[in-house]
């Protein structure tokens, strides 16, 4: 019976750093979590913040929790990467059943004229071909048709989840905290909500509304091929978190209402609960909300 794992990456700051926490608190899975720089620093930071009642209990969740390091924009360094996580997570005895792709930087352009080329590259390469690489380089290890995966529940019975008034302000939490996950295995690629060709009314950000939606449209086509790899094992989706309190939206925060402003703790919660709540059959291949409506191509 194959064992699950979880891939985060980037883990070192932000959603990908939250979710990290998220995570360790809320399933049973190891996680593979991956930075660019200062891996001893990003582990402690991670392990730190969390809450154990018992020396037993720390230890088995800093056993949970690998670091590797790894650039996005750097394939020599994807290669490593992914030759750790076969050391850690042999195909034999293991699958890949979250992987949370999420690589993300942002430079806004008003006009063409904006545009700077080498900024623009680099967003491309970031936003665009890092996902892929993530795709090219970690695909392999989600489950095919004919591996058995475990039916036992990747997720902790006492999820944390948010409180009804704040789920009400936020638009309401689908699924709630009840149920199961389904086990199938789920590569989710970081989207926005501005990569909608459909809902583009306001115009701008060339660069990163194009690189959004090329994560749409990458997220379509890696699950079409995963439908005939994987069969119902796994799904790929894009997702949209909404405005989240990170340095990346930092110059937008006295632009959003509060309440539509999350911290990195809420968007991890709703992110995964998101994938949990995601049917393969109705879901697969699109791009999802933190409500948990679609955003269209």
């Amino acid at each position: 019976m194959s064992k699950p794992w979880i891939l985060v990456s980037p883990a070192s700051r932000g959603i990908g750093h939250a979710l990290t926490r998220h995570l360790l608190r809320t399933t049973t899975a190891p996680i593979l979590a991956t930075a660019r720089t200062d891996l001893p620093g990003v582990r402690s930071s991670i392990l730190n913040s969390l809450s154990t009642t018992s020396s037993e209990e720390k230890d088995a969740v800093s056993k949970r929790l690998h670091l590797t390091h790894l650039d996005v924009t750097s394939e020599p360094s994807l290669a490593s990467a992914s030759a750790e996580a076969r050391r850690l997570f042999p195909a034999e005895t293991h699958h890949l059943r979250l992987a949370f792709a999420l690589p993300g930087v942002l430079r806004p352009e008003k006009s063409p004229a904006d545009v700077d080329y080498d900024a623009a590259l680099r967003t491309l390469r970031v936003n665009v071909l890092g996902p892929l690489m993530l795709m090219k380089w970690f695909g392999d290890f989600l489950p095919r048709k004919s591996v058995e995966v475990s039916l036992d529940p990747l997720f902790t019975s006492a999820l944390p989840t948010t409180s009804e008034s704040e789920s009400e302000d936020r638009g309401g939490e689908e699924g709630g905290g009840k149920g199961k996950a389904s086990p199938h295995a789920t590569f989710l690629l970081a989207s926005a909500r501005v990569g909608s060709t459909s809902d583009n009314r306001l115009g701008g950000w060339y660069t990163y509304r194009a690189s959004k939606s090329a994560v749409i449209s990458l997220a379509r086509t890696y699950d079409l091929f995963l439908r005939n790899r994987s069969g119902d094992k796994a799904v790929s989706i894009a997702y949209h978190p909404g405005t989240v309190r990170t340095d990346l939206s930092r110059e937008y925060w006295d632009r959003v209402r509060p309440e539509k402003l999350f911290t990195p703790e809420y968007a991890a919660e709703r992110m995964v609960e998101i994938v949990r709540t995601r049917r393969v059959a109705e879901h697969r291949g699109r791009c999802w909300d933190w409500r948990g409506e679609e955003v269209l191509p």
